[in-house]
């Protein structure tokens, strides 16, 4: 068993390559193989825990378990992470244990990779304008894995702690040798763009359908249980909603505030992101439509992510392996 921390999982595991096998992952069970997963959360003082388990066949047969904790006020009160957490791989064939990894850089890579195979078949293919409402960890994550799938002309960037915003734009900046606006009207730029990513804790809604013009696309990343909401109810009923898990999202997403306020019933929703890449559903049918992923984060992004860090240390002799040493 090998043992890989968050820097070495850091290292091992790069935005371009997660993309590639989050997609792989969906495409294979939207055509009917087999790629199990579930979840179980419960509320923790100032958070919550979160247990996602799943399975894949991939070059082997694997499964893993993460186990995260979520507390939005860490950064701010005990200079920690908002999750932190643990994931163990396993080969899903024999049972066996293949390595235990730090969770949070896989949770925030295979997040972003999942967002960018929802907007490599979602968005429209001339979107080059996007706003971050949300500039913390997964704004950044996202910031990388979009311009992997679309040119990313115009970037705003929103954020009620403003200098959390400055320090987004000013890191995005030297990435893309390019500016980041950072403002404080979020709807000047939200009708501005052609993709918003929403990646905050908010308890109630933060984006509305008269903040949105035609055509955009809308990751929505925040809203991973119950207790958080940053989609209006009516924009959800007004656009056309994609989901990672429909189930999932019918419990803990913004859709679960859409269906408890009887606004959308869950055959509103087009489909899920497995079947748009798989062809199954259609995608994007004209550029007016506005689209909605909703994204709650699902364990066979997980396993994937997770898969691609356990054969690149394999091959690369990183990590520790208890038997053997380094």
């Amino acid at each position: 068993m090998r043992l890989l921390s968050g820097d070495e999982v850091a290292r091992l595991l790069d935005i371009d390559s997660c993309i590639r096998c989050v997609e792989e992952a969906f495409c294979a069970r939207g055509t009917g193989h087999r790629a199990p997963s579930a979840t179980l959360g419960f509320p923790l003082p100032g958070g919550s825990l979160h247990a996602k388990v799943g399975s894949l066949e991939l070059r082997r047969s694997y499964a893993a378990a993460k186990i995260n904790a979520n507390i939005p006020g860490n950064p701010t009160e005990r200079a920690l992470p908002t999750i932190q957490g643990i994931l163990v791989l396993f080969d899903a064939s024999s049972g066996a244990p293949l390595a235990v990894m730090d969770s949070a850089s896989i949770t925030t890579a295979r997040t972003a990779a999942a967002s960018a195979v929802a907007a490599k078949h979602l968005a429209r293919a001339s979107a080059s304008t996007v706003t971050f409402v949300g500039c913390g960890v997964q704004a950044e994550a996202h910031l990388r894995a979009l311009g992997f799938v679309r040119p990313l002309a115009r970037i705003f960037a929103v954020d009620t702690n403003v200098a959390a915003a400055e320090r987004f734009a000013r890191a995005g900046s030297e990435q893309l040798e390019s500016p980041i606006i950072v403002s404080g009207d979020i709807r000047a730029c939200t009708r501005a763009s052609d993709i918003i990513v929403t990646t905050t804790p908010s308890p109630s809604a933060i984006l509305h359908f008269d903040d949105v013009r035609e055509g955009t696309f809308i990751a929505a990343v925040g809203a991973d249980n119950e207790d958080k909401q940053e989609l209006d109810v009516e924009l959800l009923r007004r656009a056309v909603v994609v989901v990672d898990d429909l189930d999932q999202c019918a419990r803990m997403g913004d859709l679960h505030h859409a269906l408890a306020a009887g606004v959308m019933e869950p055959n509103d929703v087009r489909g899920s992101l497995d079947e748009i890449v798989a062809g199954v559903r259609p995608a994007r049918l004209n550029d007016s439509e506005i689209i909605v992923f909703d994204s709650t984060g699902i364990a066979i992004e997980d396993v994937a992510a997770a898969a691609l860090v356990y054969e690149s240390a394999e091959e690369r002799g990183i990590g520790f392996r208890p038997t053997s040493g380094r």
